[in-house]
């Protein structure tokens, strides 16, 4: 138990809670499952809470609400037009979780649910499905011209075409391994100082002293670590506008 306290990848190890079968389909309950049940509470409650007593002159949870609101209103105005705003709760939703559940994950003991890249995944080809069953549900066969970009001569567009599929389709990948790659990256970097501080700091005598540099560095970490977070979020939830717009004006 000690030796894998230390280990810096134990903190992603998934565990089943409690085991669950409906028949041949496993939907057992794991420390991601709770993770994700408690991020999404977490969340349902502070926003019923910051919104339950709305005024003209909003108190600090209304105002936080509010900023976060027009804060994701004015990012998908920015990048999908006013058209746009039909996919706010979609995208409202996606900052939330993720942020949500990355804020969640730098707390000691709660599972750091977007390390899990078949959660980070999951969200990415949601994305992606939207993208192509909105484009053709709006726009008919013409959302292929998202593959046609105009004034391109016609030597060399088939070769445009094929780039601009696997781009297209090389999307939820990046996606997805972006914010998994930085959560995992930085959880595990943040994991090894902490390490060293035990270890350090448990020596006898003067070589104890040497565990100040590694703690402050998993200061330094942690700090940072809380920022990924919210860019993290952020990042997820602007390529999730930037990608929708293509299924509102493609071949814009």
């Amino acid at each position: 138990m000690a030796l894998a306290s230390m280990d810096p990848m134990h903190q992603f190890q998934v565990n089943v809670v409690a085991s669950i079968h409906a028949g041949p389909i496993d939907i057992s309950i794991t420390n991601v499952v709770i993770a994700m049940w408690s991020a999404v509470g977490i969340a349902i409650a502070l926003l019923l809470l910051a919104t339950s007593k709305r005024a003209l002159i909003p108190g600090r949870g209304q105002s936080i609400a509010e900023i976060t609101y027009e804060f994701i209103a004015d990012m998908i105005r920015s990048t999908a037009g006013s058209d746009g705003l039909r996919f706010f709760p979609f995208v409202f939703s996606l900052f939330i979780f993720v942020l949500a559940t990355n804020m969640l994950g730098m707390v000691p003991g709660f599972f750091t649910v977007t390390s899990q890249v078949v959660v980070t995944a999951t969200l990415a080809l949601t994305v992606f499905a939207t993208v192509i069953g909105y484009g053709f549900y709006k726009n008919g066969f013409k959302f292929l011209k998202l593959f046609v970009p105009p004034g391109v001569p016609k030597i060399i567009l088939p070769f445009i075409v094929l780039i601009e599929l696997m781009s297209f389709f090389s999307r939820p990948l990046s996606h997805s391994l972006r914010l998994f790659a930085n959560m995992l990256g930085g959880h595990t970097v943040l994991k090894v100082f902490a390490g060293f501080v035990i270890t350090i700091g448990g020596m006898s005598g003067l070589a104890s002293v040497g565990a100040i540099g590694p703690f402050v560095f998993s200061v330094a970490i942690l700090a940072l670590e809380f920022l990924v977070a919210f860019l993290q979020a952020y990042v997820f939830a602007i390529l999730t506008c930037i990608y929708l717009n293509d299924a509102l004006h493609p071949g814009h």
